[in-house]
């Protein structure tokens, strides 16, 4: 593997609409994380560029979109998960919040067994962004506030004098609601649109299950493994639609 040349993805240019995450591998909570950046193509699931990295990052993404632009692509729009970095890489191309990714903050601040009145009701939001529009969320977001600002904004004020916001996780979810709704329903303009990432997440889904089988491989060796995953995907995706 050392000694492997590894070979040159052959593009062929063309208007696309990016799908983009990372996927992570190691633990974060010890230092050790790193990822890999993919790029693909959402109408066709071909992955389009790649790169391995510490951690996300506005720059990472924006060598990305200067890779595929310097080959030819018109990057038509993006789907992707709340990291602002990619909206800043991305600036003024339309960018689609991925509604699964979306659902899954929400869940995480209110849980899938809400205690509270307005935790039960935030959930209720999150799933139905995948069959309301964006006026009628715009609305009930509204009325949301309304009626939870309140309760949201209680604080606890702790033993050594410091406070916190006694709803924090309900909180922090329902403001990413409310900041990311500009960016929930950018598909109503373009049908063809994705409005998530589920492609690249099944094939992420692939992946780590090959990474397992070698996963007494140095980085190095993981990364090369990883070009040689994407590139073979990209080639057989190629061959299928030709045959």
């Amino acid at each position: 593997m050392a000694q492997y040349l590894i070979p040159e993805k052959i593009h062929h240019p063309r208007p696309v609409h990016l799908l983009v995450d990372a996927l992570y591998f190691g633990k974060r909570t010890t230092g050790d994380s790193w990822c890999i950046l993919v790029f693909r193509d959402g109408q066709t699931h071909e992955d389009l560029w790649w790169t391995c990295t510490d951690t996300e990052t506005t720059w990472a993404y924006a060598q990305g979109k200067g890779a595929l632009e310097s080959l030819g692509y018109t990057i038509l729009s993006v789907t992707g998960d709340g990291f602002s970095g990619i909206r800043s890489a991305f600036f003024k191309i339309p960018f689609q919040m991925c509604l699964v990714h979306m659902e899954r903050l929400i869940i995480r601040g209110t849980t899938r067994n809400p205690k509270t009145e307005a935790g039960e009701v935030l959930l209720a939001l999150g799933k139905s962004l995948h069959t309301t529009d964006r006026k009628t969320l715009q609305l009930r977001i509204s009325l949301y506030w309304k009626k939870y600002g309140s309760f949201l904004s209680e604080t606890t004020t702790h033993p050594d004098g410091f406070w916190s916001y006694t709803h924090k996780e309900l909180r922090k979810a329902a403001r990413s609601l409310r900041e990311l709704f500009p960016y929930l329903f950018t598909y109503e303009s373009n049908p063809t649109i994705p409005k998530n990432t589920n492609s690249l997440e099944g094939h992420f889904s692939h992946v780590r299950d090959l990474i397992r089988v070698h996963r007494g491989a140095s980085k190095q060796q993981q990364e090369k493994i990883l070009h040689l995953i994407m590139l073979n995907s990209s080639t057989a995706l190629r061959k299928s639609k030709k045959g």
